[in-house]
Formats: structure tokens, C-alpha cells, sequence
């Protein structure tokens, strides 16, 4: 039987002092750090401490270099990392630590769109680490399946989906029926502008669109700077700068008047690990449109909820 709580699985029925270590603040607007916040509001309403443990964002090869210096708390009951951090924690797991490493793995960097050579080299250091912890957490079926692949099955895990009730009730049948009547066609892209993404995928579709659209961009544009210009300046070249609205991060409130007032949710990923914005984009009876790589099969079911495409394939999302 398959807890349906991390926390039950790990832990002993009292007070406990838990690391979590992250890269940079727990408030950085993603779905990856929105399960974190939601799993340190968890344990902090049973009682336990939780101690953030925060590493500054820098290179993947800067973060290599961690493993020269950085030492585990030795003040704890339990230490749950953010694989994220992986590059940063193999030598650190290594020594001797009087309390269990669980490994929360939102995705495997090894399995996301790039040069193949490359790839190689990030899954040879994922599975150093996944090799050195005690314990995992996964996001997904997809992800563990991933991570079991990479290091074999014999160590404790556990799935546990990630919230995505932030915005309470769904809305209403009406509402849906109404808002279909409303010109023009709105489509939602809810993710960081990164290239993993794939907004440069639902771009190159809607140059081939003849009908009227507006596309609303909700995420940061702050992680990959080169990027969002690229974008910027295929919007102008290809005449879609007015059909397309760049909002960066939004709040709650902000983020939940653009739900509403979409008619589709496009994330074209090359990888989810889970996909916490198409269920959210659901919550507002959005159909989602994603990709088959990753995640987003365990959330959209071709045809009914929405349509899976190929990563990249522009032609398919077009039609």
C-alpha cells in the first residue's frame, strides 16, 4: 500500500527537525518550488522544524565545485534535498551523516532536450547522486520509473503528486459555456520562458494560423535572458508582437483571471516531470495541449482532455 503523504512514510509520529536544501529562495515562482513550499507548510502544521537549507544559484559547473567544501548539517533528524541540487551534494552524501537523505526528484536533468554528448555526462553525475541517497520522493509515475531505470528499485519511495488546488473551486459549467461564445481565441502558455518549454514550438504553429488569437504568456522571464529575446524578436519578425502579451510572473489573483478568461493551455515541454499547469489550466476547463515526452501522459489523455504532440513538432500543433 502506497502512502498517501510523504511525510507518513518518513517520518515517526513526534517532533523532528528536517533540513531541506534548495538552490536560491523558496519563493521562486515554478511548480518545482511550489511542491517544496507546499511540503514545508506540511510539516510545519504537524509540529516538525524545517530548516531551509539554501545554495546559491550559480553554473552547473560552479555547483560541481561545491562537493570540494560543503558539509551536511549534523543537527538533524531528517534531510530531504531537492535533486536539483545534485551537483552539489554527491561528495557531502558521501560522508558519514547520523540521520537519512531522502531525494525529492522532480525531474532528471539527464532527460531533458539537448545534445546527446551532453546528456551523457549530466545522467553519469545524476546517477552518482541518486546512488548516495537513502530515499526518494517522486513527483510522478514517470518519475520514478526514470529514477529506477537509472539505479534499480531497491531502495524506499514513494510517489506523491504535487498540490494544484491553490485556486479552490473549479469553475462552473456556465461559465465554460460562455466563454466559449468570446472572440477572440485566447490560448494560455503557463510556464517559465526557457526553452525547455517549448514556447518557440507554439510560436512557429501560430505563424501558420490563419484565425484570430491572442496568446498570454504567464512566467518569468528572468532564468534565461537570451531566450526571451529570441522570442521578442521572432514575435516582430513573423507580425505576432500584437497577438502576443508577455506578463511575466503573476500572483494568485492575477494568474487566475487569465485562467479564466482562456480557452485553451498550450505548454509544449521537451520534459515535465508532472506538468502541475495542466491541471491547473483543467481546474478552469481548459482542454491542455503537451508533449509525449515526460509527464504529461499521466495528466492528458489524447482526444479528451486535450492532445499530445511530438516535442517540437510545430506542424502537429498548428493543425
Amino acid at each position: 500500500m502506497t502512502p498517501s503523504n510523504p511525510v507518513e512514510f518518513l517520518l515517526p509520529d513526534c517532533l523532528m527537525k528536517i533540513g531541506l536544501i534548495i538552490y536560491g529562495s523558496l519563493n521562486t515562482l515554478s511548480g518545482g518550488y511550489w511542491y517544496d513550499r507546499k511540503l514545508v507548510d506540511y510539516l510545519s502544521s504537524q509540529g516538525d522544524a524545517v530548516e531551509i537549507i539554501s545554495l546559491p544559484w550559480r553554473t552547473y559547473a560552479a555547483h560541481l565545485t561545491d562537493n570540494i567544501h560543503f558539509k551536511l548539517p549534523s543537527d538533524l533528524d531528517l534531510l530531504i534535498q531537492d535533486e536539483l541540487n545534485h551537483p552539489s551534494l554527491i561528495g557531502a552524501n558521501r560522508k558519514i551523516h547520523p540521520y537519512p537523505v531522502i531525494s525529492l526528484v522532480h525531474h532528471l536533468r539527464c532527460l531533458e532536450q539537448r545534445p546527446a554528448w551532453q546528456n551523457r555526462f549530466f545522467r553519469f553525475i545524476e546517477k552518482i547522486y541518486l546512488s548516495g541517497v537513502d530515499g526518494f520522493i517522486f513527483n510522478s509515475r514517470t518519475t520514478k520509473t526514470a529514477v529506477q531505470d537509472l539505479v534499480g528499485t531497491a531502495k524506499p519511495c514513494l510517489i506523491a503528486n504535487p498540490p494544484t488546488d491553490r485556486f479552490g473551486e473549479a469553475i462552473s459549467e456556465e461559465e465554460i459555456s460562455a466563454r466559449a461564445l468570446m472572440d477572440p481565441f485566447r490560448i494560455l502558455f503557463l510556464g517559465n520562458v526557457i526553452e525547455r518549454k517549448g514556447l518557440h514550438t507554439l510560436l512557429e504553429a501560430l505563424r501558420q494560423v490563419d484565425s484570430v488569437f491572442h496568446l498570454d504568456v504567464v512566467g518569468s522571464k528572468e532564468f534565461d535572458p537570451e531566450y526571451v529575446y529570441r522570442i521578442r524578436a521572432y514575435c516582430e519578425g513573423n507580425h505576432l508582437a500584437t497577438a502576443v502579451t508577455f506578463h511575466g510572473s503573476l500572483e494568485s489573483q492575477s494568474l487566475e483571471q487569465r485562467l479564466r478568461h482562456s480557452h485553451v493551455m498550450i505548454l509544449p515541454s521537451t520534459y515535465e516531470g508532472f506538468g502541475i499547469a495542466y491541471l491547473e489550466g483543467m481546474g478552469f476547463g481548459l482542454p491542455a495541449v503537451g508533449t509525449t515526452q515526460g509527464a504529461a501522459w499521466e495528466i492528458i489523455t489524447h482526444d479528451q482532455n486535450g492532445y499530445l504532440i511530438e516535442p517540437g513538432d510545430h506542424s502537429a500543433l498548428a493543425a
